[in-house]
């Protein structure tokens, strides 16, 4: 008989691609160290948030636009559940651009 083993679903997300690639290589390296099932990190579709503002006018003449973009970079990680691996997820800081939701 085949035995399910329950997963945790980790939604990570940033503005900053490069710690957020830092930050789910911690988390990575720790699920390996202890053996546990894991699938992912899934990157999931990059949000693109873009704002459109009017320059301020300069006199007559045409209307002049600035576009401020940002983008947030999502991933996706399914983990075993392991008590030990909790345990260690818990104690790792999360850098102050970063978000994360974890699901049982």
């Amino acid at each position: 008989m085949m035995s399910i083993t329950r997963m945790v679903k980790i939604k990570i997300w940033s503005t900053n691609v490069e710690s957020l690639n830092e930050f789910m290589n911690k988390i990575v390296d720790i699920v390996k160290k202890t053996g546990v099932n894991m699938r992912g990190p899934i990157p999931l579709p990059t949000k693109r948030l873009v704002v459109r503002t009017m320059k301020l006018p300069h006199g007559e003449g045409k209307k002049k636009w600035e576009k401020w973009e940002m983008r947030i970079h999502k991933r996706l990680l399914y983990i075993a559940t392991d008590e030990r691996v909790m345990k260690q997820l818990i104690r790792v800081r999360l850098p102050p651009d970063i978000w994360m939701e974890i699901e049982l």
